[in-house]
């Protein structure tokens, strides 16, 4: 059974409404454990989603050994570790530290860099945004303002072809084509534009500055969006501190050339490309990924990884491809695994009011034919949700789901479906 009826319009608008933080920053990280229903839960920052295959069996035996034994990807390119023993943070640590993911304890936390995982591989890109990656990360963990920044703040490089846009960033910086990058704060309109080698610099001193501004109005906030300032005067702001140290910046609007998603599953120039069901990595998915690779792999912001092969044999690369795909991982553009997210639900989450990967895996068949992705969340915190638009499947605390299409900000319409075998008739009743 099912009812489907209007709703009011929810409308958003950047820093439309100032955000007061009245707790501190609880977000999780690898000395900062966070208890769930499961165990502990560390989350391991991997700036650019780049791990040499040392690390990535690092956190393989630390999954094993301390925890669940699968990695759970975040949409920002990280790792997480959960079902984790107690007491086990100082093993943790050691384990980590000594395979190079913890190179400073006071800013483990704040490592938030997305960057475009292509960047290099495919030739489609106006920049190889390695060298910023390095930067940015090194100049990070130097900073001691930088120590302040929350653990939801991010930071993201895009090579030019626009990847990196909807991400949602706090701080974005973008190769363009005159050689240097168009800084940018938050949803602003317009950016500044440095020289490309100023530009992991200017990306540290910005998020700097946004510290600076949010303590003089006694703004306890954590990301860009939430500051009481329009965007137009923070970049001001920006632009005054980049040229107070002798980086020239000059506004500069976006030339408006459109984004491109994440990288498809498949064979791309110089790579092979899968997405996780889920963001779960099951130990074999794991291992295979790591004889697949020869030095490093990219872990996406879409839940995905990439393997770079430079120079590789195609009848090689269909066949490791094969291999990946037989361990459940998706090889195919089509599969409809990429319109699918969901919570951790039940039983990992207290506050979840079903198991919903459960359910969205028993209804994956619906989520191909929907107009709009699905994301699944237990409850109405909807942890995790994409950006975009969208069509959220949220458990109801009596059973059952409800479904809302957000799209451009607003829910126009939801539908409640009583069972979840009924999710195809509401998906019908919201999107016609």
């Amino acid at each position: 059974m099912l009812a489907a009826m209007p709703t009011p319009s929810v409308h958003s608008s950047p820093q439309a409404t100032a955000v007061s933080r009245g707790r501190g920053d609880a977000c999780p990280g690898t000395l900062r454990l966070h208890m769930a229903d499961d165990g502990a839960l560390a989350r391991v920052r991997v700036p650019g989603g780049v791990l040499t295959v040392r690390q990535a069996e690092a956190l393989a035996d630390a999954a094993r050994r301390l925890g669940d034994g699968d990695l759970h990807l975040t949409s920002r390119g990280n790792v997480q570790l959960r079902g984790l023993r107690e007491q086990c943070g100082a093993e943790l640590a050691e384990m980590l530290d000594a395979a190079g993911l913890l190179p400073s304890h006071g800013h483990e936390r704040v490592r938030n860099i997305v960057a475009s995982p292509l960047s290099g591989l495919d030739g489609r890109g106006l920049r190889d945004v390695r060298g910023w990656l390095s930067e940015l990360d090194a100049a990070l963990c130097a900073s001691e303002p930088a120590r302040e920044l929350s653990g939801r703040f991010l930071f993201a490089l895009d090579d030019g072809r626009g990847d990196m846009a909807e991400l949602g960033a706090d701080v974005t910086v973008r190769a363009v084509a005159d050689h240097g990058a168009l800084l940018v704060l938050g949803a602003a309109d317009a950016g500044l534009h440095v020289s490309a080698d100023e530009a992991p610099r200017a990306a540290l001193l910005a998020a700097e500055t946004f510290l600076t501004v949010a303590r003089e109005r006694g703004a306890k906030v954590w990301r860009v969006s939430e500051l009481p300032v329009p965007y137009q005067e923070l970049t001001e702001t920006v632009r005054r501190s980049l040229n107070a140290v002798g980086i020239a910046a000059a506004p500069r609007t976006p030339d408006g050339t459109a984004g491109e998603p994440g990288p498809p599953p498949g064979i791309a120039a110089g790579a092979l490309c899968v997405h996780v069901p889920l963001g779960r990595l099951t130990p074999l998915q794991w291992q295979e990924l790591r004889h697949a690779a020869a030095e490093e792999l990219r872990l996406t912001p879409w839940r995905g990884v990439v393997v770079p092969v430079p120079g590789g044999d195609p009848e090689a690369a269909v066949d490791t491809l094969a291999r990946l795909g037989a361990t459940g991982l998706v090889t195919d553009p089509a599969s409809p695994w990429l319109r699918v997210g969901a919570c951790i639900g039940r039983p990992g989450c207290a506050k979840s009011h079903a198991d919903v990967r459960a359910d969205a895996e028993r209804n994956l068949a619906a989520a191909g034919g929907a107009r709009l992705p699905l994301y699944w969340s237990g409850c109405e915190r909807r942890c995790g949700h994409p950006r975009g638009d969208r069509i959220d499947v949220v458990a109801a605390p009596g059973g059952g789901y409800e479904l809302c299409a957000v799209t451009d900000g607003r829910r126009p319409r939801v539908a409640l479906a009583e069972d979840p075998s009924d999710l195809a008739t509401a998906l019908a009743a919201i999107t016609s």
